[in-house]
């Protein structure tokens, strides 16, 4: 009778481990995937800053499916400390990119009033969980490159748009838009 006790016991502890082991992964991830959305809908983190983090991101998390993949299901002490390492990485990077000086201001004219509530509807995509950190990583990608072109433009036009290139850029962000829907649908 003993030894049937201790053995559901046994295998009590060692389920409960496995299942803190997956939960704790997985809820550092969906922490640093909060505070990412939420640097994001502050402005504290710019479209590139968003997407160097989520890129990052994306790569552990494919690290993990795999690594679970080739262990039944579970990481070894090995990789879940190699993971944290990875992980208190880009924690601090969030951490130093949402406290550095580049920050995501947007003025009050229809193409950064447009900007700003694309980059809502990321952070609004990361915080329900529509999108994952890779799908992130390229709609922020898409975002630098327009925030990009826009600020050249502004620079070479005494910080104003031309009519050609405002309707480059909405152009531009009628596309980004789509991509947000599609990935987040």
């Amino acid at each position: 009778m003993k030894s049937t006790l201790l053995g559901a016991l046994a295998a009590a502890i060692l389920t409960a481990a496995a299942f803190a082991q997956s939960s704790e992964v997985g809820q550092r991830a969906e922490n640093q995937q909060d505070r990412i959305a939420q640097g994001v809908k502050s402005g504290q983190l710019t479209a590139g800053e968003t997407a160097n983090l989520e890129k990052k991101d994306a790569a552990i998390n494919q690290e993990v499916r795999a690594d679970r993949t080739l262990n039944g299901g579970k990481l070894t002490a090995a990789e879940r400390a190699q993971v944290n390492q990875q992980q208190n990485k880009v924690s601090g990077q969030i951490y130093n990119d949402k406290h550095n000086a580049p920050t995501q201001h947007y003025g009050n004219n229809e193409v950064d009033a447009r900007r700003e509530n694309q980059q809502d509807r990321i952070a609004n995509g990361i915080a329900s969980g529509k999108l994952n950190a890779a799908q992130t990583a390229r709609l922020e990608k898409g975002e630098a490159a327009i925030n990009h072109e826009v600020h050249t433009d502004r620079s070479s036009n005494g910080g104003k748009l031309t009519p050609g290139e405002r309707k480059t850029v909405n152009q531009q962000q009628n596309v980004a838009s789509n991509k947000i829907y599609r990935a987040k649908h």
